[in-house]
């Protein structure tokens, strides 16, 4: 809380005059909008100072002594800042020489400085003339606001100021210094008057409801805190940020004895159900889902989440949890896509007309891209060398892709080209078994399909997935690497650009083939010659 400092308002200090700013429904005098505050304020820069007048200084006024000795102020009428910079609702009062002795004053007083002037502005809440308190405020900006208050509403709707009275009853000045939030603070002891809060609050906005609910917290104004609540808990909020800020500035409520459990609902459940529950089910809806547009938009939006997720420490057990929910979902799709091939396979056999083929063509474009969309969040999961090893293993799958038609099977070829590129940038890192098995089981199915898969598939990038076979190839033995490039020249020289083009990969290997061994036989030639010299020598 501020610092409090208890005075009383002594004789010869500058009076301030109570300006009204509006009336409500209730009767009370309202606090100023921020406006008058942020005008004050900007009429105290050095900077907008008003331009010098042309026109002679006006006449001293003359002030008349009585008989006691008494301290003569004169007033002056304050410069007057550039237009739409202060409020007819300011006035400033500046204390004029003291000169004793004399029965008048004749002087003229210079004229003060603009960033000089005090700021000062008085409110009076409740019916004129019935106040008997008051409330200053210092802001930290020098920013001074006098409350003409009741002691009585100060009591009743305050904790704070309960305290405060309750030590000295008869106190009719309280004081606080370094106000943070001045203008709030003004609003906030107004609505101790406010006889229908919520509908007072309903036209703020989130972070202005904030700031009230901060002074409100530091008064100890219950009813208030309670109104800041009800109005949270049925608002949007705009923006993580601003979620956020409420979320943060509820949960400091928590031990204060009011209710910030509707408000918190929000954004925590008190449901039992596991969230990997949820996940799941939410991941079923969209394996199932027939509608492709619908289907194709949740599956970007579910990654995007999950990559966001990733980010974000878990608790413990929970990834092991998912992976495995996942590699339950992977297995369904490959039983169903192999299921798929088998009748694909038959129907082909069957010699069918096309329009019998084309459910079972979708089908299979569907499982296929399931089982891609599940690769990718294994992928981002740092999960999917296991899916490496059952993807190696499919040999039935493998025989019957060539049984079918390219526009039937092409989707799986996909799935291939996603693990070698997995592997060639680190993403996955199966064993050197199951590297030289994915190579064995599903290389040449995807170069039979690479021509199609370039002109027939938009998210298909050949450099890519050229790049990222290559680098699986080179990082498996030399003996296999070369029976790897052999069996690729001849399929290169038989298609060419139809077949993907590993000339670097090549390039990689014939080094290692034929120059490196040269080379470091040359290197231990030489280390043994220049041996034997220092030997003779």
């Amino acid at each position: 809380m501020a610092e409090i400092r208890l005075a009383r308002v002594e004789q010869g200090q500058a009076k301030v005059k109570n300006v009204p700013i509006a009336v409500t429904p209730e009767g009370f005098w309202c606090c100023p909008s921020p406006v008058v505050f942020h005008k004050s304020l900007k009429s105290q820069n050095p900077l907008n100072k008003a331009k010098p007048s042309s026109s002679p200084p006006p006449p001293p006024q003359k002030v008349t002594i009585q008989k006691k000795p008494v301290q003569v102020c004169e007033r002056r009428p304050a410069p007057v800042p550039p237009r739409s910079m202060v409020s007819d609702d300011q006035q400033y009062v500046v204390p004029a020489r003291h000169q004793g002795g004399t029965s008048m004053v004749t002087e003229r007083s210079e004229r003060p400085k603009i960033e000089n002037l005090p700021r000062k502005v008085a409110i009076e809440f409740g019916e004129a003339g019935t106040c008997d308190m008051k409330v200053v405020l210092l802001g930290k900006q020098g920013f001074c606001v006098k409350l003409s208050v009741h002691r009585d509403v100060l009591k009743e709707k305050s904790n704070f100021f309960a305290d405060k009275l309750s030590v000295q009853s008869d106190l009719s000045c309280l004081q606080i210094d370094d106000c943070e939030d001045v203008e709030i603070y003004v609003e906030t002891v107004g609505l101790m008057y406010c006889k229908e809060m919520k509908r007072r609050l309903m036209k703020q906005s989130v972070p202005r409801i904030l700031r009230i609910l901060r002074v409100a917290e530091l008064l100890g104004f219950t009813s208030c805190i309670q109104s800041c609540l009800e109005y949270l808990e049925a608002v949007p909020w705009v923006g993580d940020e601003e979620e956020a800020k409420v979320v943060s500035t509820v949960l400091r409520l928590q031990g204060e004895g009011v209710g910030v459990n509707p408000v918190l609902k929000r954004v925590f459940s008190d449901i039992t159900k596991a969230p990997n529950d949820t996940l799941s089910h939410i991941i079923k809806l969209v394996l199932t889902s027939k509608e492709e547009k619908g289907r194709r938009e949740m599956k970007t939006i579910v990654l995007k989440l999950l990559k966001e997720n990733n980010n974000v420490p878990s608790h413990s057990g929970s990834p092991d949890i998912c992976k495995e929910m996942i590699y339950r979902s992977c297995r369904s799709c490959l039983d169903s896509l192999l299921a798929l091939f088998r009748q694909a396979a038959a129907l082909e056999l069957a010699d069918k007309s096309s329009s019998n083929k084309e459910p079972t063509v979708k089908l299979i474009a569907l499982e296929a891209d399931n089982l891609s969309w599940l690769l990718e969040i294994l992928v981002n999961k740092q999960a999917a060398d296991e899916f490496a090893v059952i993807w190696a293993n499919q040999q039935e799958l493998a025989v019957l892709h060539e049984k079918l038609p390219i526009v039937s099977r092409y989707h799986v070829s996909c799935i291939s080209a996603r693990l070698y590129v997995g592997i060639g940038r680190g993403e996955l890192l199966p064993s050197k078994d199951t590297r030289q098995l994915l190579l064995q089981t599903w290389l040449q199915p995807l170069i039979n399909d690479f021509c199609w898969l370039q002109h027939g598939c938009r998210s298909f990038d050949d450099k890519v997935v050229e790049e990222g076979i290559g680098r699986t190839i080179l990082t498996l033995p030399l003996e296999d690497q070369q029976s790897i490039m052999l069996s690729w020249v001849g399929s290169f020289l038989k298609v060419g650009d139809k077949c993907p083009n590993l000339q670097k990969a090549f390039e990689v290997w014939w080094r290692r083939t034929f120059i490196r061994p040269y080379v470091e036989g040359q290197g231990n030639n030489n280390v043994g010659s220049d041996s034997s010299f220092f030997d003779v020598v």
